[in-house]
């Protein structure tokens, strides 16, 4: 019934999506098989992209040519770029999305894919012999084969559902948990433990009173997430988002519900979310504090559901909708559903490679949840990198990594397989050590090439990506050579409150002065206007961040540099650790449980202490 396929992708959330995208846009004939045609990429919590360092990782996905920024702008109905406050290593953009078009354009961009197919099943069970993946079987009982096979099973493994003390089965509320894969992985030498996460609940935007909260609107620049200059629906009118608060009222009702919640009372297993905890987490664990902000978020252009950002809850229902009209603006709330946690199989990331492979099986990879990461980004970035490498793999071709000094994605790929992870894993700026070159307004510069060369992003981006470099050293060269006399800049550097020009200045040079930008000083002084005429903004962006901030993107640079010496020290896959007789019994452990490929991943494995670094490289010939 079935052909033989290059790659399998089961699971189509937004991993799923992304690796059927890249694979098949490489060249390989791709089967993406899902339980649910109808729930294709479905933003399973809050209708949304991007955000702190999550935002740039969508800039990467779309600079390497992905999906998820193209369809993202496509179903914004509220755009806002974060932390303009901060440098521009803070910068990073975030959207309200309309959750039924997110999803219907993802389908829609993957029927348009030449080389995509898609069976609707559940996967129950790999085919694997002779520690190779060679396909999978299905519900119904078909084997179908392929060279590689990509898992992106989200929180369908084993998940159970709990809302107070119900407790069912499910991946996502009405929908069935996926059986029989963790089992046949722990059989196969894989370890298995189990996460938790969680969702609001879902309200009728109708029933809430919005002078009782702060409206919070979308920036009046959408800039949104691709480098392409694609038909963005970039909406004349956004949609507002509001903030409101909880009260100490509100937590008293929801501690009546503690002796009924699945978490505190030992139900629940698996470790929840840092940093995205329930409510009733928040209040037991800042007991002292005497509210917590709410975000009222819209979940589309044509509908009146509202989801609740911050009320994340497993309390029974009754509690739930009691504490929700103790909240201001919330005292006539009508519930459409409950809030609810849910729990479900992961397998800790230390037992995969760079590539997303399996170290155990050859030719399976892992990507998004089943890592044990939490986000539609963090997801996103590893389908697409497991959908490039499973098509490298596939094609006898050396697979694409990328370092920490290249791009969050390597950040967060060399967090989960060094330092595994317990809860799930979330992406910040502060993870990245370099993230003044990380920035969301250079992937393109960044990534965009290296992609091209693979065969992925197109010849569109290469070009476009050309013209970008050529215009900002244009633009670099202009501010360099333009000098500007006081009379033409002294009416603008007053209103900066910046001192008086004394003699004739580079342009370059004043741009250097905080508080003034390139914007202002082309809109202000005629001579720069000229000399700047025809440059698009997003370029005259990239230049004003390169000039302020060569400093210190120089010494970053530096520290790359002296880093990349100890990521060139490769230690041989058969180094026997145990004749190092001064290496620390953890430092033992921990690299022959991760076989580091280099002196640089064996000094980021957590618990190993620069001493056991420096006895690797003694005994290296270092």
């Amino acid at each position: 019934m079935f052909p033989s396929y290059d790659i399998i992708v089961v699971g189509a959330g937004h991993a799923g999506c992304e690796a059927a995208a890249a694979a098949a846009n490489m060249g390989s004939k791709v089967l993406l098989v899902t339980m649910n045609m109808q729930t294709i990429a479905q933003m399973s919590c809050n209708p949304a992209m991007g955000g702190i360092a999550k935002g740039q990782i969508v800039r990467e996905i779309d600079a390497l040519g992905g999906y998820s920024g193209i369809i993202t702008d496509q179903s914004m109905i509220q755009f806002r770029m974060l932390n303009r406050s901060k440098g521009p290593a803070m910068w990073s953009p975030r959207t309200q999305n309309d959750r039924m078009l997110f999803a219907a354009k993802w389908r829609e961009a993957l029927e348009k894919t030449p080389n995509v197919d898609f069976y609707q099943d559940m996967v129950k069970g790999l085919l694997v012999k002779d520690g190779r993946c060679y396909g999978v079987v299905t519900g119904l009982g078909h084997e179908i084969q392929a060279k590689a096979v990509v898992l992106t099973n989200g929180t369908f493994l084993n998940g159970v559902i709990h809302i107070g003390e119900k407790q069912f089965g499910g991946g996502r509320v009405a929908e069935k948990a996926a059986t029989g894969i963790t089992e046949q992985l722990v059989s196969l030498g894989f370890e298995s433990d189990r996460l938790k996460t969680g969702t609001p609940p879902r309200i009728d935007g109708r029933s809430l009173d919005y002078s009782k909260m702060e409206e919070q609107k979308g920036d009046d620049e959408i800039t949104g997430f691709s480098y392409l200059d694609i038909p963005k629906i970039k909406p004349a009118q956004q949609r507002s988002c509001w903030i409101t608060y909880t009260s100490e009222a509100v937590h008293e009702m929801l501690r009546t519900g503690f002796d009924r919640s699945p978490m505190f009372q030992g139900r629940i297993q698996g470790t929840g979310p840092r940093y995205c905890p329930s409510i009733e987490d928040k209040i037991n664990r800042f007991a002292e504090r005497e509210r917590h902000q709410l975000f009222v978020e819209p979940e589309g252009w044509d509908t009146v559901e509202i989801y609740v950002n911050g009320f994340s809850t497993s309390l029974p229902e009754d509690v739930q909708m009691k504490a929700l009209r103790m909240v201001p603006g919330f005292e006539n709330v009508r519930m459409f559903r409950p809030g609810y946690a849910i729990e479900y199989d992961y397998f800790p990331p230390t037992q995969l490679q760079f590539s997303l492979e399996t170290k155990q099986v050859q030719n399976l990879f892992f990507a998004g949840q089943i890592n044990g990461t939490t986000g539609y980004e963090e997801a996103a970035c590893q389908g697409l990198m497991a959908g490039i490498n499973a098509h490298l793999k596939a094609t006898e071709q050396d697979p694409f990594v990328l370092k920490r000094s290249e791009a969050y994605i390597g950040v967060l790929i060399d967090d989960l397989i060094n330092k595994g992870t317990e809860e799930p894993y979330r992406m910040f700026t502060s993870r990245a050590e370099f993230r003044t070159l990380l920035r969301q307004d250079n992937a393109d510069l960044r990534l965009t090439e290296r992609s091209y060369k693979m065969g992925l992003a197109s010849e569109e981006r290469m070009t476009r990506v050309q013209q970008k470099k050529d215009g900002v050293e244009k633009i670099k060269t202009i501010l360099k050579e333009l000098s500007v006399e006081p009379a033409e800049i002294d009416g603008l550097l007053q209103s900066k409150s910046s001192a008086p020009l004394t003699q004739k200045q580079r342009a370059h040079q004043i741009l250097l002065r905080p508080g003034l930008d390139i914007f202002s000083m082309k809109n202000e002084v005629p001579k720069i206007a000229k000399a700047l005429e025809g440059f698009d903004n997003e370029i005259l962006e990239e230049a004003e961040i390169q000039v302020k901030y060569e400093v210190y993107i120089e010494k970053e640079n530096e520290l790359v540099q002296k880093m990349s010496q100890l990521e060139d020290l490769i230690i041989p896959d058969s180094f026997d650790y145990g004749k190092l007789v001064s290496l620390s019994a953890e430092a033992k452990q921990k690299f022959n449980k991760i076989r580091p490929r280099t002196l640089g991943q064996a000094s980021r494995i957590s618990g190993v202490n620069p001493s056991d670094v420096q006895i690797l490289m003694v005994y290296m010939g270092r």
